[in-house]
């Protein structure tokens, strides 16, 4: 029956790499991570099986920490996008819940199956599928969101599952087996039966955690409709203060042409036109647009910024609350971003078209040494919640809602945001 033992161990090592990749972020692109650990674990699982055939399931459960747990933890710390403590909790939690499950099949198979294997078997056939099932349905969407957005507290959850992990994989073998120590089967027991209320404890604070940053990100939501809000309200009062103006303005250049003034009335347009300029600065024929890009105008002057704005949207039926908001967001991490740089370095450009197919939005903007961002993926926000993190999510949504393609990547010491929206979807508004 030991075919049992052994296809039981070969298929928990498979299932300890399925649990862990679902949860995983590696550096590498995906065809990539999945030749080399394909090759790699391959190689370390039938390392594993020819110690068990050679040496025995004890020896060998004596020294799993060194023959399996070590080598994967070092290729897949090498392997990682994360390397510090969201890579070790990670990496415990699918270690210590699939342990667990090993474990537990053991004392089941020696107790109650007569050490045939054949329970062994049966269990983990369906206990890894099932926890892999609930890991996919319930944890793996929020997690990956936990990961992107929270960079604090990460060491010491990775600390307390590690603590956890080798409090059991130690009570477990040593000095011996469990099953051969009977009188401490139960404390060994109570120690197993505390592993769901670890992690249950520690799942929920990263729930806690989850909401609080959706909160945040409701709330800066929030602060840039009303900062849009406030932009057209403003916008509005000026162009009905030009309005008034330009009444008299034609009355006034009407009389020097009537009474044969050329060269006067020729001065009062050049002073109309100073004037004009002197104002707010307009951008656009369309009031929303023209009021947020004036707002990040201003900002960009106070930060010294060069800029360079070109919105080449006249009067277009648009859905401003959308389009405004991701405008917004684009030029706001830009100015994040240009406030951490050295004065002489800040510089950006806004290119927006709109044309029969669609509209097309550009932002380029200087960042810092050494920033890179891969072409199809959102850049990492920064421990203090800083530069092109929060606020492309948000972006992302609003032109996801629309219909559009959003586009960031680095391009030698710039950060380049491109979004496209279908034309179609602002004739269904």
């Amino acid at each position: 029956m030991t075919i049992l033992r052994d296809l039981s161990i070969l298929w928990s090592l498979f299932h300890i790499l399925v649990l862990f990749m679902l949860l995983y972020r590696s550096r590498y692109p995906k065809r990539s991570t999945v030749i080399l650990t394909v090759v790699f674990m391959g190689s370390l699982a039938l390392f594993n099986v020819a110690g068990l055939v050679r040496y025995g399931t004890e020896f060998m459960g004596q020294i799993f920490l060194l023959t399996c747990t070590l080598p994967s933890l070092l290729f897949f710390w090498f392997m990682s996008k994360d390397k510090k403590g969201q890579f070790f909790f990670t990496f415990c939690l699918a270690d210590t819940v699939s342990y667990w499950i090993i474990v537990l099949t053991n004392i089941l198979d020696f107790y109650l199956g007569g050490q045939r294997y054949i329970l062994m078997f049966v269990g983990r056939l369906v206990l890894f599928p099932l926890v892999e099932w609930a890991a996919y349905r319930y944890l793996r969407k929020p997690y990956r969101e936990l990961q992107e957005s929270v960079a604090k507290g990460w060491g010491l959850f990775a600390g307390m599952t590690a603590l956890y992990y080798l409090l059991l994989a130690v009570t477990a073998n040593f000095p011996v087996v469990v099953t051969k120590r009977p009188q401490e089967l139960p404390a060994f027991l109570l120690i197993m039966a505390l592993m769901p209320m670890t992690y249950a404890t520690i799942l929920t604070a990263m729930y806690r955690q989850i909401l609080l940053f959706r909160r945040q990100q409701s709330e800066r939501m929030l602060r840039e409709q009303k900062n849009v809000l406030e932009m057209r309200l403003e916008n509005q009062q000026c162009i009905r203060k030009m309005k008034h103006d330009m009444k008299s303005y034609t009355a006034t250049l009407s009389g020097l042409l009537a009474a044969g003034e050329t060269k006067k009335a020729e001065d009062y347009l050049r002073g109309m036109e100073q004037e004009t300029d002197s104002g707010w600065g307009q951008f656009s024929r369309n009031p929303y647009i023209n009021a947020t890009a004036a707002y990040y105008d201003r900002k960009l002057e106070e930060l010294h910024a060069k800029r360079r704005i070109d919105i080449r949207i006249g009067e277009e039926a648009l859905p401003h609350m959308e389009i405004c908001r991701i405008l917004a967001n684009g030029m706001e991490n830009a100015c994040d971003e240009l406030g951490a740089l050295a004065q002489e370095d800040r510089e950006m450009s806004v290119h927006m078209q709109y044309n029969r197919e669609h509209l097309l939005i550009r932002i380029r903007n200087r960042c810092q040494k050494g920033r890179y961002v891969e072409q199809g993926k959102l850049p990492e926000t920064d421990k203090e919640g800083q530069g092109h993190g929060y606020g492309l999510r948000s972006m992302q949504e609003d032109v996801e809602r629309l219909s559009g393609n959003m586009a960031c990547y680095t391009d030698n010491g710039y950060f380049v945001l491109d979004v496209m929206i279908p034309c179609s979807c602002f004739m269904a508004i």
